[in-house]
C-alpha cells in the first residue's frame, strides 16, 4: 500500500511543482513595489528556497521506496515476461525473483524514453566499423484509466543503415482489459506471443541481456523470419491449477502479407484468412524463478503467383531466473506447406542465454543461436539460410539510467566465410 501512494504522489509531484513555481511568481510580485528593482534579489532568494524544499521532499519520496527502489524505473517498457496479462508496466521482481512487469498504480499519462549507442566491428567483408545510434530512439507513453482499463503506446525512430535517414514506425499501441486474473484482454497491436523472447524482450536495447536479439528473433523490418506482430486480440490469464500455475494466451490477427514480409498489415489485411495462436505456461510454486511453456501459432498466406502457403510455427521453452541468475532456451520451428503440391519446408531454430549477476551490477552472459532456413522455403530460402554462433559478453549496469554491454560474436553460414567481431553498446533510459 506505502508503495501505490508514494508512486502517486511522486507522479502528482512532478506535475504540481512547476505548477506551484509559476503561481508564487505573481503572488511574490504582488507583494513587491514595482518601482523596487532592489528588492528583486529577495524574490530570487524566496523562488530558490521554495525550489530547494520541492527537491528536498522528492528525495524524501524516493528514500521511501520500499527495498530501495530507484525512481528512474517507475515506468519501463514492454508487457510481462512472465506473461501474465499485459499492461502499462513499473519494474518489478516477481515473488520468484524473475525479472518482471507490473502494472503502474499510478493514474494518468506516463513518459519514458530509451536509446542506445553502438558500436560494431567485424571480420566480414564489405563492412566498415561503425558507429550507430543502435535500435533508435524508443519512446514510450503509458496510461492507467482506472482500475480495468489501461493503454501502451510505443513509437520508434529508426536509422536506416543504406541511408543514414530516419524514420517513424508506430511499434505498439495496445488498449488492455484486465476485470481478473482469469480473463485479460488486450485490443490493437501488439507482440505476438509466439515462445518466450518476443514477449520478454522488447525493442530498447536498455532492457535485453545481450547487445542484440537472436537471430531467430529479429522484427520484420530487420528481416526476421517471425511474425513478431501482429494487430487484433489477445486474452490471456490464469488457469485454476493450484501450485502448478497455469496459464494462457490466445490470439488471433491479420498475421503478415506473404507478398510484403516487412511490414505489417495495420490497415488492411490481404485475406479473409486471420492468423491465431494458442500458447500455455506453468510457473510451479515449487520452483521459484521458474517457467516453462509452449506455443503453437498458424496462418494461411496468399504470395502473388505461388499457391497458398499454410504456415504453422511450433515453440517451447525453459526459463529460470533465481534472484541474479539467468537461463533461458527456446527452440522453435517454422513449417511451409505449398497447398495443392507435396512441398513441405521446415526451419528450425533455437537460441540459449546464461547470466549471472556477479555484484555491483556486473552480469556476464554466454549465448548462443541457431536458425537454418530450408534452401526450398518459398518466402526465406533465398534470403537466410543457415546462421549459427557464440557470442559472450559482460553487461555492467552502472546506474539504474544507464547499462555498458561489451561482447565478442562469432557468426557461421553456409558456403559462406565466418564472421568474427565485437560489439560495444551504451543503452540508456530517461
Amino acid at each position: 500500500m506505502m508503495q501505490k501512494i508514494t508512486v502517486v504522489r511522486l507522479s502528482s509531484l512532478a506535475l504540481i511543482a512547476p505548477v506551484v513555481l509559476f503561481a508564487m511568481v505573481p503572488a511574490l510580485f504582488a507583494q513587491q513595489p514595482a518601482s523596487a528593482p532592489s528588492d528583486d534579489h529577495q524574490l530570487v532568494m524566496q523562488l530558490l528556497q521554495r525550489v530547494n524544499e520541492l527537491e528536498a521532499e522528492v528525495q524524501r519520496l524516493r528514500s521511501a521506496q520500499p527495498n530501495g527502489a530507484a525512481v528512474p524505473n517507475a515506468i519501463v517498457a514492454g508487457v510481462n515476461p512472465e506473461q501474465t496479462a499485459p499492461a502499462p508496466v513499473a519494474v518489478s521482481t516477481s515473488a520468484g525473483g524473475m525479472p518482471g512487469m507490473s502494472v503502474s498504480d499510478a493514474l494518468g499519462l506516463q513518459f519514458r524514453g530509451f536509446a542506445d549507442t553502438l558500436f560494431t566491428d567485424s571480420t566480414q567483408k564489405g563492412t566498415h566499423s561503425t558507429f550507430s545510434e543502435g535500435i533508435g530512439f524508443d519512446f514510450f507513453m503509458t496510461s492507467r484509466m482506472s482500475d480495468q482499463f489501461s493503454a501502451l503506446a510505443e513509437m520508434l525512430i529508426e536509422y536506416v543503415p543504406t541511408t543514414n535517414a530516419t524514420s517513424l514506425d508506430l511499434e505498439r499501441l495496445e488498449l488492455h482489459y484486465t476485470p481478473s486474473d482469469y480473463f485479460n484482454l488486450t485490443a490493437g497491436r501488439f507482440h505476438t506471443a509466439i515462445g518466450y523472447y518476443n514477449t520478454a524482450y522488447h525493442h530498447a536495447s536498455w532492457l535485453l541481456p545481450t547487445v542484440t536479439r537472436p537471430v531467430l528473433f529479429e522484427f520484420e523490418d530487420q528481416g526476421g523470419i517471425l511474425p513478431t506482430h501482429t494487430v487484433g486480440l489477445s486474452a490471456t490469464g490464469a488457469i485454476p491449477s493450484g501450485p502448478l500455475g497455469l496459464h494462457y494466451i490466445a490470439e488471433v490477427g491479420n498475421g503478415r502479407s506473404a507478398n510484403n514480409l516487412f511490414a505489417v498489415p495495420v490497415a488492411q489485411d490481404d485475406n479473409n484468412r486471420k492468423s491465431y495462436n494458442f500458447a500455455g505456461f506453468s510457473r510451479p510454486a515449487a520452483i521459484p524463478g521458474f517457467q516453462t511453456g509452449f506455443s503453437i501459432y498458424g496462418e494461411r498466406l496468399y504470395p502473388t503467383g505461388l499457391p497458398k502457403i499454410a504456415e504453422t510455427i511450433s515453440d517451447a521453452y525453459v526459463t529460470y531466473h533465481p534472484s541474479g541468475f539467468e537461463f533461458t532456451t527456446e527452440a522453435l520451428v517454422v513449417r511451409h506447406a505449398l497447398e495443392g503440391t507435396n512441398v513441405i519446408t521446415h526451419t528450425p531454430g533455437f537460441y540459449s542465454i546464461l547470466t549471472k549477476d556477479v555484484g555491483r551490477g556486473v552480469k556476464p552472459y554466454f549465448s548462443w543461436q541457431y536458425v537454418n532456413v530450408a534452401k526450398r522455403d518459398p518466402l526465406f530460402g533465398t534470403s537466410l539460410g543457415l546462421n549459427h554462433g557464440p557470442a559472450t559478453g559482460i553487461r555492467w549496469d552502472y546506474t539504474d539510467y544507464v547499462a555498458f554491454k561489451l561482447e565478442y560474436f562469432r557468426l557461421m553460414r553456409r558456403a559462406v566465410a565466418d564472421v568474427n567481431g565485437i560489439r560495444a553498446d551504451i543503452a540508456f533510459t530517461f
